[in-house]
């Protein structure tokens, strides 16, 4: 599995905001998958979770996680990153969350009740596929 710097190609598909997953390990060992936002920024992942969701407790004893995000034209273009969460933080103001909210929808998280963290991602290795092969080729 290749490790950083990303090709190009691969770094300008996970700059935009593509539908994706992210996987964290349970308490037995299995895997645990969520729908996520993301925002890749060269060389590491931002996360953002609600205070109540379970992925941010099996990352807090567990930091091996995988993030797979689907092409937005086509889900045979996707692009998977493993690696662990090196810092989970408090987002008090609420500005990674609006960030994240931004990328996606072009407005602020509208949900501002709750308190959110952050976890940030650093990547390992990679890999990304394109129809029935490697991609980029």
């Amino acid at each position: 599995m290749p490790c950083l710097p990303l090709p190009s190609e691969v770094d300008a598909f996970l700059r935009r905001p593509n539908p994706a997953v992210v996987a964290s390990l349970r308490p037995d060992g299995s895997p645990h998958t969520a729908a996520t936002w993301y925002l890749w920024e060269g060389e590491r992942l931002l996360l953002n979770m609600d205070e109540s969701r379970l992925r941010l407790r099996f990352m807090r004893r567990d930091p091996r996680v995988a993030l797979t995000a689907l092409g937005e034209a086509s889900w045979y273009r996707h692009v998977s990153l493993l690696g662990r969460v090196a810092a989970i933080v408090e987002d008090k103001n609420l500005e990674d969350i609006d960030r994240l909210a931004t990328h996606y929808t072009g407005e602020p998280f509208s949900h501002r009740d709750r308190r959110r963290f952050s976890a940030w991602v650093e990547v390992d290795g990679w890999h990304a596929w394109e129809g029935a092969a490697p991609w980029p080729r």
